[in-house]
């Protein structure tokens, strides 16, 4: 019985997780206020889980137990008697996107069997590049930006200016846009959601090529869940912003130096994804209203056999308000 509910392809279970939060905080787009975003979120998301069969411990949260009321690293989440999972979530991974009315919002969850995935610790920020399958040999984090975009171009079949590399518009990121473009290649900068942009690079239905830049850690684990069993690949390494971020890693025992793949940061094929959009982005469609309808758009995945589902849903509000203590 146990290895059963240690095979069951939980991923739907997750969208409808990923699903609450995303509808639960669309309600506030466009009105600026990040809080209730992120809050509503929450809220939502921590119900959602008390209907999962699993017994989860939240390893990447909201932080810890004395600074978020829920979704707490440490937290236990599900209903309690199935297998036994390490969680990370990001209610909302782009809240600045939600709360201002821009692309690429998204409610996410990775999850994979308890001792298997990557904890951070004290690490706020790290170096990725992230390419789907086809590239996923030719990246390299020590190499200049130029040498991985020539080698990404030519695993595609595509020349260097056709190449679209998502990157996060942030002033860290300066030198290198510059240095993307004096390659040759199409920069794609986005305000906030890297794990959008990571999704977007693994994914043939887009037309981003590659992901690079310095985003967060927590992030990235979360995205691993996603891209394990695809083919596709993140490197990771450890970036601190500040002196004392950078003490804090040591603390924790981490070589700051170390490249991380996806099989480091998640260690088990016994992985799954959700994702739900907030607002419109490249892969998934923002929460959408229609009549006393509201329409999702989620993609789920599963890391033992790759397989991707992409999920369009009709949640009649009614009927949900009757069901659930979450405002829809």
């Amino acid at each position: 019985m146990q290895q059963h509910l240690a095979d069951k392809n939980i991923a739907l279970d997750l969208v409808r997780v990923t699903e609450a939060a995303a509808l639960a905080s669309a309600r506030f787009v466009g009105l600026g206020n990040k809080e209730l975003v992120d809050r509503a979120a929450v809220d939502a998301m921590r119900i959602a889980f008390q209907s999962i069969h699993i017994k989860g411990t939240i390893v990447i949260g909201e932080g810890e137990k004395d600074e978020a009321p829920m979704l707490y690293t440490g937290e236990k989440v599900g209903f309690g008697d199935g297998a036994e999972f390490d969680i990370a979530v990001d209610p909302i991974d782009g809240t600045s996107c939600v709360a201002g009315g821009k692309p690429n919002g998204i409610a996410a969850v990775g999850i994979s069997p308890k001792g298997t995935m990557f904890n951070p610790g004290h690490s706020f920020y790290c170096e990725k590049m992230a390419v789907g399958a086809e590239a996923a040999n030719v990246i390299d984090l020590d190499a200049p930006i130029k040498d991985n975009i020539v080698n990404v171009a030519k695993a595609l079949g595509k020349k260097v200016g056709e190449l679209k590399v998502f990157v996060l518009d942030k002033p860290r990121h300066e030198q290198l846009i510059k240095d993307i473009h004096l390659a040759g290649a199409r920069v794609m900068v986005h305000s906030d959601g890297d794990i959008a942009g990571a999704l977007m690079a693994i994914d043939p239905t887009t037309d981003i090529d590659l992901l690079v830049g310095i985003g967060g850690t927590p992030e990235a684990v979360i995205t691993a869940c996603a891209i394990k069993g695809t083919g596709g690949q993140m490197l990771t390494r450890l970036a601190p912003k500040t002196e004392a971020e950078k003490e804090a890693i040591i603390k924790d025992g981490f070589d700051i130096k170390a490249i991380r793949t996806v099989d480091e940061l998640i260690t088990s094929d016994q992985c799954y994804f959700a994702a739900t959009g907030v607002t419109p982005g490249e892969l998934l469609d923002g929460v959408r209203y229609k009549g006393e309808y509201t329409l999702t758009s989620s993609i789920s995945s599963r890391g033992r056999t790759g397989t991707r589902r992409y999920i369009q849903a009709w949640h009649d509000r009614a009927k949900l308000s009757k069901m659930s203590s979450v405002e829809y």
